[in-house]
């Protein structure tokens, strides 16, 4: 015995399907509620980023590195998120937080990886390892893909004008304070330079490394820049006090 109620909605719903003017209507108001109910919210946050002790913006050489990246197209081959899941998080280290590229512009989290993930590639390796996996991937790693980058090596760091380049990041939220901003380019120029004076450096951008990084200190090399920005990818955050591996593992497995 058939229910009344079950063949009246099994009617309505097949003259839904087969008037496609309903149906439009019906899918846009649907659509709608779920948007709302999702984007409405965060009209009412002051910040949808929990902030995390550690992160700090780039220094001045740093992100002269980071453009290097850029320019070169790392960001290709190589994502900067490690996922919250298991096989990601025992291989590459704990899962990414929002917070560790909130002064990004714009964020290297990627989409493809033919190479490894680089978020946590900052102290796994020494300096002397990426000079010479930039100059000849394949020396280091005989089945990889990547291009050679030597010339950087060779390549004076243009200094350019990293004053108006931090001026510019601060207008779109990046904290650099005043002396941040009308130190940078003595601040770019002594990271890389183990006999130059930093000043305060260090007090500014805690956890900066302060030293030779392409192994030619006589000279500032987009290769120096380019391992400066490396070496400090994943080193910010004290990740003992955020949550432990096992508590994710137990979350996912339920």
């Amino acid at each position: 015995m058939s229910d009344p109620v079950v063949e009246e909605t099994v009617k309505g719903h097949k003259r839904l399907e087969r008037n496609i003017t309903l149906l439009a209507v019906a899918t846009f108001i649907t659509v709608s509620i779920g948007g709302l109910v999702q984007i409405t919210p965060l009209f009412y946050l002051e910040n949808t980023i929990e902030e995390v002790e550690g992160v700090r913006p780039y220094t001045p050489l740093e992100q002269a590195g980071r453009d290097i990246y850029i320019r070169e197209g790392c960001y290709t081959c190589h994502s900067q998120m490690v996922r919250p899941f298991r096989d990601e998080v025992e291989r590459y280290g704990h899962y990414s937080l929002a917070a560790e590229s909130m002064y990004d512009h714009p964020f290297q989290w990627g989409s493809k990886r033919t190479g490894p993930d680089l978020a946590r590639v900052g102290g796994r390796y020494s300096d002397e390892w990426h000079v010479q996996h930039l100059e000849n991937p394949q020396s280091v790693v005989p089945e990889s893909v990547m291009p050679q980058y030597g010339f950087l090596k060779e390549t004076d760091l243009e200094i350019g004008d990293p004053t108006a380049t931090l001026t510019a990041l601060r207008r779109v939220g990046v904290p650099y304070g005043d002396d941040d901003i009308e130190q940078a380019e003595a601040d770019m120029l002594a990271q890389a330079d183990p006999n130059a004076d930093p000043g305060d450096l260090a007090e500014r951008y805690p956890k900066a490394l302060i030293r030779d990084f392409d192994g030619d200190p006589d000279r500032l090399t987009e290769m120096d820049a380019l391992i400066a920005y490396l070496q400090m990818l994943g080193t910010l955050v004290d990740f003992d006090s955020a949550a432990p591996l096992e508590e994710l593992a137990e979350e996912k497995g339920r």
